[in-house]
């Protein structure tokens, strides 16, 4: 441990070493922000999108040069301190613009945006380099023995953020530029933290500096050398800045409602990672009590003691909880209440307490008392399924003794099941009384299950977390009357774009070789397709109706082909009404508007008219025949629809199922990054959420989640479903416009403020 007399020292070598090592680390991020942007430019994009990349990535590399010479040159003014700097205290960069002091007068436009840009950069440099931060925050301010860093300290990320855009602007490179590569910054400069957050706590546990902050594992990445393992130890390696910026250096109204969105969606997306956290600081705090309950990778029986006290305990709250909760025991309408519970399980606590053989047991029985202590104070969670959680605190008691991992991760099943049923109950209100007495009902059967099969461990909990799953699924399909109608309309849709998409690619190959004209080519991929969708999803694949949708597929193209005889034009003629009749009744079945109709069918003629003068080419007899076949088994031949992926680019118009009972979310969010489509494809069916859309602002739930989870519903408590693409569901976390109503999981919260607890009284755990 660092003594007093050699702390401060310490610090300051650490953030010397820090800032050598972003002048060491800034030309490797400047190269690769280059080669980001060359990658950038040879992506496929619209015409205006490509001539804007050109324009900048041209005017990067022109001046990239002096980008990089005025971050260099603003940083090594906080590396010698008493320079240019030499009016702040080492290690700090000065405010923004120089405008520390000034009087109250108006910023500029250009002033505001610069400082939007340089808050989304701190937050994606906070975003993966976090919890890295915070514990090279926690030594620094140890060794320097105060409660925070500066709020302008060079180890903040925003003071990083600000060198960097400041120096962009005085280069003349535009924000206009910044935006179009902001992805690629982002990520670099991201990276490039973490990693010099990673470097300095490494150094800083060498020389024994809050060693017990775990120092979590990390791979690095080649393409920067800044951060050498044994830079920070020779004094030239590297520490990084990290934290949101602080109130003082965000004054603007303007700055924090451009970003308040955004810190709202990110902070969320590190769900797992926070989750993560919270549970290493249990077992660190609980590690300092007893060193030997950090021994997580072996199973610990329980001594037969405990297990006789644990299957007492449960077979009395059970048979406690059974008689009050019997009709009449108590007045209509009331429940068994919380103190009762709470007590209850106090007293139990006790006994086991005593039957416990050691420390660890003891320490094993208190968390697992406060878990359930804040699980059951749980308002949101109504009062008559709190009593069958009451009634899982022994079985989760078991698996805690004897499986200790259950304290080491989030996936352990138990916990999952907790947070699952949490998660759908704690949105229902006295309006959804119908819908919490079905979920009760399978929450006290899957509790009955746990009950009944004491001695299997986890595999209880995983297979009653499995087959509740599977209730949700069909508890959502079939018996919640709000999202009931939604689920199959949704499930239409999917069927409709899947089917469509799958036949425009099988006519596609069909088609490939054949003469057939460009008019009837693009009506069969673009509108038939879709038609002949529309139809097997109403009529099933096999019915008389498809039949005929396709029939008139091939008397389409056999009709378009060069007629050189007069039998031939003759049976075109023939033919022709009733074809149009099917095309027009299809293109209506399927929503086509009659305007649109009207249109379709006049370039139909058109090419109709191209056959009968022998401008078209002609399809040979047997290519016709093998067309007509393949045509008649088409389904046969359709892609797996696992394959089919439903994107904004294939689905032909999802608008176009609107109806009064399903909304269909075509617009708004932001663009997301590869984080929030990660995240929007983990969302779990019953899980609530707050969505802002339409000028509502309402609580919706998780309804159902299509192949590979390319199309997602959400339903409101009155019925209303609102159908997202996967692409979409992720810009509107992105812009958070869709919230969980939950910040962390019931578990997570339940083991923060268990460490809030032991945090006051640590002692408790032995007694």
């Amino acid at each position: 441990m660092a003594t007093n007399a050699n702390s401060t020292a310490l610090a300051a070598q650490a953030r010397r070493s820090y800032v050598e090592g972003l002048l060491n680390g800034l030309p490797g991020v400047v190269q690769a922000v280059d080669h980001g942007a060359r990658i950038l430019l040879s992506q496929v994009a619209d015409p205006a999108t490509n001539m804007r990349r050109r324009d900048v990535v041209e005017d990067f590399q022109k001046l990239h040069g002096l980008w990089l010479q005025g971050s260099l040159a603003a940083l090594r003014g906080a590396l010698h301190g008493g320079g240019i700097l030499s009016a702040v205290r080492p290690g700090d960069l000065p405010s923004p613009s120089g405008r520390a002091g000034a009087g109250l007068s108006l910023v500029d436009n250009d002033t505001i945006e610069s400082e939007i840009l340089s808050s989304r950069l701190a937050l994606a440099m906070m975003d993966r380099a976090s919890w890295e931060f915070t514990d090279m925050r926690s030594r620094m301010t140890m060794l320097e023995g105060r409660d925070e860093l500066d709020a302008n300290d060079v180890l903040r990320p925003h003071v990083l953020a600000r060198t960097v855009t400041n120096a962009w602007r005085t280069a003349g490179l535009t924000h206009d530029a910044w935006r179009t590569l902001q992805t690629v910054l982002h990520d670099e400069f991201a990276h490039f933290a973490e990693e010099a957050y990673h470097e300095i706590n490494r150094w800083l546990v060498q020389q024994r500096v809050l060693p017990e902050v775990d120092l979590r594992p990390f791979i690095r990445r080649s393409r920067n050398a800044a951060w050498s393992p044994t830079s920070a130890s020779t004094g030239s390696g590297f520490v990084s800045s990290g934290g949101p910026p602080a109130a003082a250096d965000r004054p603007r109204a303007e700055v924090h409602d451009e970003t308040r969105l955004m810190t709202r969606a990110a902070g969320l997306a590190r769900g797992a990672d926070h989750a993560e956290a919270v549970l290493g600081r249990l077992n660190r705090l609980i590690g300092r009590q007893l060193p030997e309950f950090a021994s997580t990778q072996q199973a610990r029986q329980p001594s037969q003691a405990l297990r006789a006290a644990i299957s007492d305990a449960q077979q009395g709250i059970s048979k406690r909880l059974e008689a009050v909760s019997q009709p009449g025991r108590l007045p209509a309408g009331v429940h068994v209440s919380t103190p009762m519970l709470l007590e209850e399980l106090n007293q139990r606590k006790q006994a086991l307490k005593q039957a416990a053989s050691t420390p660890v047991e003891r320490a094993t029985i208190e968390i697992v008392a406060l878990l359930f202590q804040s699980i059951l104070t749980e308002e949101r969670i109504p009062a008559t399924v709190r009593v069958w959680f009451a009634r899982l605190q022994m079985p989760v008691l078991r698996v805690a003794v004897s499986e200790p991992d259950f304290f080491a991760t989030t996936d352990h099943p138990a916990r999952r099941l907790i947070d699952r049923m949490g998660a759908c109950v704690m949105g229902f209100d006295a309006t959804m009384r119908h819908a919490g007495d079905i979920v009760e009902k399978e929450i006290k059967r899957v509790v009955q299950v746990v009950e009944a099969y004491p001695d299997t461990g986890r595999r209880v909990f995983q297979t009653v977390l499995t087959e509740f799953e599977k209730f949700l699924e069909h508890y959502f399909k079939n018996e919640n009357e709000a999202s009931r109608k939604g689920v199959s309309l949704a499930q239409q849709v999917e069927q409709r774009e899947t089917l469509a998409i799958q036949y425009t690619i099988e006519l596609r190959k069909m088609l490939n070789e054949v003469p057939v004209q460009d008019g009837v080519r693009d009506f069969l991929f673009h509108v038939w397709a879709d038609v002949l969708a529309m139809t097997a999803v109403k009529h099933d694949l096999q019915s008389e109706e498809t039949k005929a949708m396709k029939r008139a597929a091939a008397d389409l193209i056999w009709s378009a082909s060069a007629k050189v005889s007069r039998e031939e034009r003759a049976e075109v003629i023939r033919r022709l009404p009733p074809l149009l009749k099917t095309l027009r009744d299809g293109m209506h079945d399927a929503g086509v508007p009659a305007a649109k109709q009207d249109e379709h069918i006049q370039r139909l003629n058109n090419s109709l008219a191209a056959a009968f003068t022998a401008k078209a080419a002609a399809i040979p007899h047997d290519r016709l025949e093998d067309l007509m076949a393949r045509l008649e088994t088409l389904e046969e031949l359709l892609p797996d629809a696992e394959d089919v992926e439903i994107d904004e680019s294939l689905v032909l118009d999802l608008s176009g199922h609107e109806s009064s009972e399903l909304e269909v979310v075509g617009e708004g969010g932001s663009m997301p990054t590869p984080a929030m489509l990660s995240w929007a494809r983990e969302l779990q069916v019953g899980s609530w959420f707050m969505l802002d859309y339409r000028n509502r602002n309402e609580a919706v739930q998780l309804a159902w989640q299509g192949l590979r989870k390319q199309l997602t519903l959400f339903v409101s408590p009155q019925g209303r479903g609102i159908l997202f693409q996967q692409n979409r569901l992720a810009a509107f976390l992105q812009a958070g416009l869709l919230v969980p109503a939950q910040d962390e999981s019931l578990t997570v919260r339940a083991t923060r403020n268990a460490l809030a607890k032991l945090d006051v009284d640590p002692g408790r755990l032995l007694n």
